[in-house]
């Protein structure tokens, strides 16, 4: 079963702010410190994921934003 690349920006971002919490709370050095190389690593495996997913769409800079469209006659 194929991993949905939200499931890895999801779990980044859950990891790295579990790390600027457990940091305010003065947690200790060793924990704050290992959960932070774990996330720097989530974030390269985040990053080569995103790029390297296969995702196509028929959109153009023309569609513009989907719920602010603009209308076509304001093209030239």
């Amino acid at each position: 079963m194929k991993t949905s690349i939200f499931t890895y920006v999801a779990l980044t971002t859950f990891l790295l702010v579990l790390v600027t919490i457990l940091a305010s709370l003065n947690f200790s050095f060793s924990w704050v410190f290992y959960l932070t190389v774990i996330g720097q690593l989530f974030v390269l495996i985040m990053v080569y994921k995103v790029l390297k997913d296969k995702y196509t769409t028929n959109k153009t800079f023309e569609d513009f934003y989907e719920d602010n469209p603009i209308p076509k006659e304001n093209y030239r």
